[in-house]
């Protein structure tokens, strides 16, 4: 890995880390059973505490065949304009919730993206990151 890639996975690495730290910490005072909406509110708060930067709900248009489309896709967050921030409150994170994001770091040209559970009795163990085409 050259100088120039692994200062990347550096500061990637240092931001999913911030923003695991932000939802452990909503986690810890919330707990599991709220509805999405709550926790994004929370988390979102919790970020702007600790001064990380963040988009909310960014727009996200498909381009089929050289047109740009919007088909109302929505991030959840988008942090450091690195990393994508799709939240849950379900049962477990399934195949279907990683191809979603996936996808939408595809889409985006986004190398990083975490699926965050806040439906589990300890929210690390709901934590899912996600790597495209970015060697570690």
């Amino acid at each position: 890995m050259n100088g120039r890639n692994m200062l990347i996975v550096q500061g990637v690495n240092q931001t999913t880390e911030a923003i695991i730290g932000a939802a452990i910490e909503v986690h810890k005072h919330l707990g599991p059973g709220l509805l999405e909406s709550a926790y994004e509110e929370c988390l979102c708060h919790e970020l702007h505490l600790r001064n990380i930067p963040f988009q909310r709900q960014v727009p996200l248009p498909v381009v089929y065949k050289g047109t740009k489309l919007d088909c109302g896709y929505r991030i959840d967050l988008l942090v450091k304009n690195e990393v994508i921030v799709e939240l849950k409150a379900i049962d477990s994170i399934l195949p279907i919730h990683e191809a979603q994001a996936l996808t939408y770091m595809r889409l985006g040209s986004w190398k990083v993206g975490l699926i965050i559970n806040f439906n589990v009795p300890i929210v690390v163990k709901g934590i899912k990151r996600l790597v495209l085409g970015l060697k570690e």
